[in-house]
């Protein structure tokens, strides 16, 4: 092994700072736990109001039932693909360097995560044919 093996990885690790110009964000975590929990519980809802938009044409003719059981389905299935969108900019927000100068980029980031995941909501909203 090197010498000093990992604790004198670890002491060499300590000894070194950041970039006189740079300043560590101590608070950089806050806006990316409470867009995380935010995003969460809206994602939820979201899903539950589509599956439960399945119910809403329980007493339709059949022509009808079908098409709307199909667009809800379609629904369900964006709504589901498109989480993606939300959760990479949360992973963005995150791996952000939590430094400073990038506090302006990870609140946007952490703002634009509820807020896709309502446009999402919308558009799933959209797409149902409604009887």
């Amino acid at each position: 092994m090197w010498a000093g093996g990992v604790w004198g990885w670890l002491a060499r690790m300590e000894q070194m700072s950041l970039p006189l110009d740079v300043e560590r964000d101590e608070w950089a975590w806050v806006g990316p736990l409470v867009s995380s929990v935010v995003t969460v519980i809206a994602g939820f809802f979201a899903l539950v109001v589509v599956g439960f938009s399945a119910m809403a044409c329980d007493a339709c003719s059949s022509e009808k039932a079908h098409g709307f059981d199909a667009s809800v389905s379609t629904a369900f299935s964006v709504l589901e693909v498109g989480f993606l969108g939300p959760a990479g900019l949360l992973v963005a927000a995150w791996g952000l360097p939590w430094e400073r100068r990038n506090a302006g980029r990870r609140a946007m980031l952490a703002l634009m995560a509820p807020l896709t995941v309502v446009v999402l909501f919308v558009a799933c909203m959209a797409i149902v044919k409604w009887p």
